[in-house]
């Protein structure tokens, strides 16, 4: 379980143009990145360690997460 909750800023990806229905990143002060729903501030956090975060982002870049690479794989 983590335990560190120093949050240093919430930030939003600059493609949701201000929209309420985004999720929300931070970086904590152990190193570790945290994820939220950007609508339940006080809800539920994912944390990931720094590998696991590059691994995560990279999927992202790489499609892995997309519709269509995910209907493909179910």
């Amino acid at each position: 379980m983590h335990t560190t909750t120093t949050v240093r800023a919430w930030r939003k990806s600059s493609f949701c143009n201000g929209a309420s229905s985004c999720v929300e990143v931070a970086p904590l002060g152990d190193g570790n990145v945290a994820l939220r729903d950007s609508k339940v501030q006080d809800g539920p956090v994912l944390v990931f360690t720094p590998s696991e975060w590059a691994a995560f982002t990279a999927g992202v870049r790489d499609g892995e997460f997309d519709l269509d690479s995910l209907a493909a794989s179910a």
